[in-house]
């Protein structure tokens, strides 16, 4: 056995016994078939104001540029779904955003994979990115076989579905490389024809600024009045297109501790939601992604539920 299946082996099984749903390996090059859609993407403005995603372009693109010497990309999946959910007269919060953040959880097990690596391999230099640098996270995983790109542009597979978040490790170690795996969405357009504020604009193009998740989350400014109505009671983010998908049939729960909601999470009605004070918002998102719309935000987004209802 080479080096390289060994190491490659080596990185999987440990990827597994920290909890990862699973774990698959692309040479770090520069990602030709995504550059010139996502520069369409951007000319469009789809980005709305999330300006972020027009910087480092070319970063975005060659993870040789993020990190020195880099030949391997490792994507992993961490399952989140849940065995609860909120009750259904409610407004709604999606489920990734239920238990603790996942940026936290997630750096924590590539630190955990990155220690296994330097005490069994070697020095091997490498980073971490969960979804907070430029890194095109979904891209990575369909290179590297977990799963294809479906119509909603949410990496899907065939055993789990979407529920889980993507997260890489790129390090300077050649591996073993995996292939992507077929597109198996078909003629299906359940999560076109399902999205209330209609942002997938065509078979696997969204525009984020129609997003649902997009304005209660990243736009700062008023939710524009035009989607009223529209918003199907999502106070933070939204999960209708994974909901709706078949592939979801599939979807089992996570096993991680951090990811569970608090209690009262899941109980509150309208009312309480309505009446919220800030206290209670730092008790129930303590260590939870929702802090980054921050109780203003929520708030905003509530009142702005309320006028519909």
């Amino acid at each position: 056995m080479s080096n390289q299946t060994k190491y490659t082996k080596m990185i999987k099984t440990e990827a597994k016994r920290l909890g990862f749903l699973s774990c698959g390996i692309s040479k770090a090059d520069f990602l030709e078939e995504d550059a010139p859609r996502l520069e369409k993407w951007l000319k469009q403005g789809m980005h709305g104001e999330m300006g972020y995603m027009a910087n480092h372009f070319d970063k975005r693109l060659d993870p040789r540029l993020l990190v020195d010497g880099a030949k391997s990309v490792i994507s992993l999946l961490l399952n989140y779904y849940p065995s609860q959910e909120q009750r259904d007269d409610t407004y709604k919060i999606s489920k990734y955003a239920y238990g603790q953040d996942y940026h936290h959880v997630i750096k924590s097990k590539l630190r955990q994979l990155h220690e296994f690596i330097l005490e069994k391999i070697g020095e091997v230099n490498g980073r971490a990115f969960v979804d907070s640098a430029p890194v095109l996270d979904k891209a990575w995983a369909a290179k590297s076989g977990l799963g294809w790109i479906g119509k909603n542009s949410n990496l899907l597979t065939k055993e789990v579905g979407s529920f889980y978040f993507i997260a890489e490790l790129i390090i300077d170690l050649e591996l073993e490389y995996d292939t992507p795996v077929t597109d198996h969405c078909g003629t299906c357009t359940a999560c076109i024809d399902a999205c209330p504020t209609q942002a997938i604009v065509e078979p696997y193009v969204v525009d984020g600024s129609k997003c649902i998740s997009y304005f209660t989350i990243e736009l700062k400014n008023e939710i524009p009045k035009e989607f009223h109505g529209k918003m199907d009671e999502w106070m933070f983010g939204c999960d209708v297109c994974q909901d709706v998908c078949p592939w979801n049939r599939f979807s089992k729960s996570h096993n991680e501790p951090l990811f569970d909601p608090k209690p009262e999470l899941l109980s509150m009605s309208k009312k309480d939601w309505e009446e919220i004070t800030e206290d209670v918002f730092k008790k129930i998102f303590k260590k939870s992604a929702v802090k980054r719309t921050k109780f203003s935000g929520l708030k905003r987004n509530i009142e702005f539920l309320r006028k519909d209802s």
